[in-house]
């Protein structure tokens, strides 16, 4: 050691003054270090020190840790829970499944007249409770729709309903088809739905016949409503406005505020009359005054069109009016007559069922019977007959009264709307063809 003195005393010797006084303060700065006091270590009684702790023990370290997360949730605290009905379920199985007491039943149907919709539930909805940590029901919820949910909630007055409404976001959608084979498949291919092809047959199904008139070439366009909540799509609203061109004759029609159809100049779309009164597949004998029957073999008026259609198809009333008869013969088979005012009859013959009686009020659609094969028949089929002032007329031909039309205080802003509407079916057809 004496010897590694000497050397290091050496070579300090050596060196330039100035570096030995660096060294010089440098080493009073350290040794000022090492003299002055350190602040006094302490630990904590649970903590063991140093030399307290062993080789291969556990200790339980004391963390303290915090969070600053406060979510201001109303909920906090409760427990959620769901239950999906089940076929055969009530209101009392199910509570007594996620062990509420008849009591919590009672309260909770009692909450007030809201609280009656519970009694509609169907199998595969949910129902979600709410519970405290002692078991208290404290809120159920009730998903009705895809906007509307049910919520009854405990206050200090006792349970209280309410329902939550989520906001529609209302999009207006294009649709373009083009029938080759068939009106249905050109709606189907055309991306609408089978309800949205049934309103458009409907809303037309006074000017066109549907199962004849049908030509490949026909086309239309058509603007409709979809419904979003939070961004997902939940349903289909209504028609806006639709075009048919149907063997080159164009028919437009526009919804109007009371909910029905018109032109654009404002006249409606429907009639006094349905132009058919049965869904059929096809005419097995049209109008004509001197049919041979095929029966009888004479020769012998046809007053009215044969409808073939399957045992049991509906049969509707084609207009409003007053039932005059509804009876059974060996001709006619079970038949119905209908008078409409003072002008107009129909007549419903060969039914398998009549479900009108005589002297019954109708209106135009509603079902009044079923095809059937009874009387004098060959085959299962309607024989619909009209008549005007007595004298039968061809139904697929004659002209049929017009239902009323908008009245002049309207039309200006009915025509503003129907102006707007077909100017976006123009815009977004010529869009569509140029695309396609």
């Amino acid at each position: 050691m004496p010897v590694v003195t000497n050397m290091i005393k050496t070579l300090i010797k050596q060196l330039p003054n100035s570096h030995k006084v660096l060294i010089s303060t440098v080493s009073a700065g350290v040794l000022l270090l090492l003299l002055l006091p350190s602040e006094p270590a302490t630990a904590s009684k649970n903590t063991p020190t140093v030399d307290q702790l062993i080789l291969g023990q556990r200790y339980q370290l004391q963390l303290d840790v915090t969070t600053d997360n406060n979510q201001g949730n109303a909920n906090d605290g409760l427990r959620w829970s769901g239950y999906q009905v089940r076929s055969g379920d009530n209101l009392a199985k199910i509570f007594d499944r996620v062990d509420l007491t008849p009591r919590q039943l009672y309260e909770i149907t009692s909450a007030g007249a809201d609280a009656e919709i519970l009694r509609s539930i169907h199998p595969g909805d949910t129902l979600r409770f709410a519970r405290n940590a002692d078991g208290e029901l404290i809120q159920l919820a009730y998903k009705m729709n895809a906007t509307e949910t049910l919520l009854i909630t405990k206050t200090d007055e006792g349970y209280v309903t309410e329902i939550e409404s989520k906001q529609i976001e209302t999009r207006t959608e294009f649709a373009f088809a083009r029938v080759d084979s068939s009106f249905w498949n050109a709606g189907i291919n055309a991306g609408l739905t089978d309800g949205q092809i049934m309103s458009i047959a409907g809303m037309f199904g006074w000017d066109i016949d549907f199962a004849l008139d049908m030509r490949a070439g026909d086309e239309f366009s058509v603007l409709f409503e979809k419904h979003y909540v939070d961004g997902d799509f939940v349903g289909y609203g209504r028609i806006l406005a639709a075009e048919f061109v149907n063997q080159n004759q164009q028919f437009r029609a526009i919804l109007h505020e009371n909910g029905q159809y018109y032109t654009p100049e404002g006249r409606a779309m429907r009639k006094t009359f349905l132009r058919s009164p049965v869904n059929f597949t096809y005419i097995s004998s049209s109008f004509n005054p001197r049919r041979l029957h095929p029966v009888t073999g004479q020769v012998r008026p046809h007053n009215g069109i044969d409808y073939a259609a399957n045992v049991g198809t509906p049969v509707m009333s084609a207009g409003d009016g007053k039932v005059i008869a509804s009876s059974y013969n060996n001709l006619n088979g079970n038949y119905v007559f209908i008078q409409h005012g003072e002008r107009y009859v129909t007549k419903y013959l060969h039914l398998s069922k009549r479900l009108v009686k005589n002297g019954a009020r109708v209106k135009q659609g509603e079902l009044i019977g079923r095809v059937g094969a009874t009387g004098r028949v060959t085959g299962a089929h309607l024989h619909y007959e009209f008549l005007v002032n007595g004298s039968h007329r061809n139904p697929r031909t004659v002209e049929l009264p017009q239902a009323k039309s908008l009245d002049a205080n309207e039309l200006p802003r009915f025509v503003a709307i129907a102006e707007r509407r077909l100017a976006a079916l123009s815009d977004n057809k010529r869009v569509f063809v140029a695309m396609n």
